[in-house]
């Protein structure tokens, strides 16, 4: 996993609010940023395992100093950004402990993808949850939209099909 300033400067800040299992607020020295957290997709507030994904990030950072590694910035002008918390990727803690996805879409690193499928196989986190129940929030938000007819059984997806399915979006060739 990266380290911080390995590739990109390194924005130190304080955790000021969690507002979901992927995004947070941190206070710069510049002032307030929210910050949606690279590589990672955590149930949405509506869907099983939001609830718990948003708490086990306030857990882990609310209050806390952090460091933001930037990406980039989205749509919504959010930082996208891996988040540091003593020098550890709070984006991976997330996967690993069963609280987040790793999005495939705007991957970089095919890290993710092995703790997702070690999460998995241990059933951490919303892996403990009935089949019908883990659905990737990327869907979800897509069947809102009504986009979905239905839901991608991930269950025993291999780390080598969720790296096959790395960058659809950024169109960054694959590792």
């Amino acid at each position: 996993q990266p380290r911080p300033g390995a590739q990109r400067p390194v924005l130190p800040g304080t955790v000021l609010r969690v507002i979901d299992g992927d995004t947070i607020e941190v206070r710069l020295n510049s002032g307030p940023v929210r910050v949606r957290l690279h590589s990672i997709d955590t149930p949405e507030h509506d869907q099983p395992w939001g609830a718990e994904a948003r708490a086990a990030m306030a857990g882990r950072v609310n209050g806390r100093q952090v460091d933001l590694e930037p990406v980039t910035q989205d749509r919504y002008e959010r930082l996208v950004a891996v988040v540091f918390l003593g020098g550890e990727s709070v984006n991976a803690w997330m996967v690993q402990q069963g609280n987040a996805w790793a999005y495939r879409d705007y991957l970089e690193d095919p890290g993710y993808c092995a703790w997702e499928a070690a999460a998995r196989a241990a059933g951490r986190g919303l892996w403990s949850l009935p089949p019908g129940s883990r659905v990737a929030p990327w869907e979800w938000r897509a069947a809102g939209r009504g986009r979905v007819a239905g839901f991608t059984d991930y269950t025993d997806e291999s780390a080598a099909s969720c790296i096959a399915g790395m960058n659809r979006r950024t169109g960054v060739p694959k590792n």
